[in-house]
């Protein structure tokens, strides 16, 4: 029994050290963040309280306005969530319940498409996009590209093959068509999928600089990872602290994408599907 609590002791010693490892760049920012006079070495983690400030803030704010930068990240991110979910779902349903001629074929597709990087579609896809489209500096041309994620179809497809069958036939029996079947029997039984989609697609786009950079030279439609690579590259030198507003931009830029994981990551489990269907 003592061999028993030593192990667990040493397991949860272990697990404490590598979160606190993991957790301290996150610290690190913040408080940098908050600091009058910026200390980049070790020292500056552990900083004197009169140090701190939120000028920081106020200066970046100033000059790249991140209420702006914010609402533009959200209006990508979330146009590229929509697409995925809805997208995603359709061809997922198709290729997991729906029998067709060339379905194997489709989704082998589908698996090739995630070894092409995206570097390599990035210069056709702007001549498309900016000039036969004329959709240069839009959110709409920011989005378009990323509208269809194969990762998500994938998710979707093997979420939508652990669904009995029985379900399905049990309600087109019950005179249901296809799409009344995939939105009242199969959604349901796969939201946890719906987060896990929506989760693992928001940190992309939200993060997303190169695209966005390329497609977009206006400085109010750009998202707030581009005003913060414009504001290193251009302005920061303008600023009494640039270090100390490089970290408030971004701990602007980091807090959704940690909040959103904090609320939702109790639903990054999967649903007793089988529990539909009595034995």
């Amino acid at each position: 029994m003592k061999r028993a609590l030593g192990s667990k002791v040493a397991l949860y010693l272990v697990l404490s050290i590598g979160a606190l490892a993991f957790l301290f760049p996150f610290y690190y920012m913040i408080v940098a963040s908050l600091q009058a006079d910026s200390d980049p070495s070790l020292a500056g983690a552990f900083p004197n309280p009169a140090n701190l400030t939120g000028e920081n803030y106020v200066a970046i704010n100033d000059r790249i306005n991140l209420g702006v930068g914010l609402i533009n990240s959200g209006i990508f991110t979330g146009g590229v969530i929509l697409g995925t979910l809805v997208f995603g779902v359709l061809a997922g349903y198709a290729l997991a319940v729906l029998r067709w001629r060339g379905r194997g074929f489709t989704f082998a597709l589908a698996l090739l498409v995630q070894v092409v990087p995206f570097q390599l579609l990035m210069i056709p896809l702007y001549v498309l996009i900016a000039r036969d489209y004329g959709l240069a500096d839009t959110h709409l041309g920011m989005i378009l590209p990323f509208f269809i994620n194969s990762a998500a179809v994938i998710i979707f497809r093997q979420y939508f093959l652990q669904v009995p069958k029985e379900m399905f036939d049990a309600a087109r029996i019950d005179g249901a068509g296809e799409f009344r079947v995939l939105w009242s029997v199969a959604l349901p039984l796969v939201r946890p999928a719906l987060l896990t989609a929506a989760l693992l697609t928001f940190i992309g786009p939200w993060n997303e600089f190169l695209w966005p950079f390329l497609i977009t030279k206006d400085a109010a439609l750009q998202p707030l990872a581009v005003s913060l690579a414009n504001f290193i590259s251009n302005v920061a030198a303008s600023t009494s602290n640039p270090f100390g507003a490089m970290t408030a931009g971004a701990v602007v830029l980091a807090v959704p994408a940690v909040t959103l994981f904090i609320v939702f990551q109790r639903y990054f489990t999967s649903n007793d599907i089988g529990s539909g269907v009595k034995g």
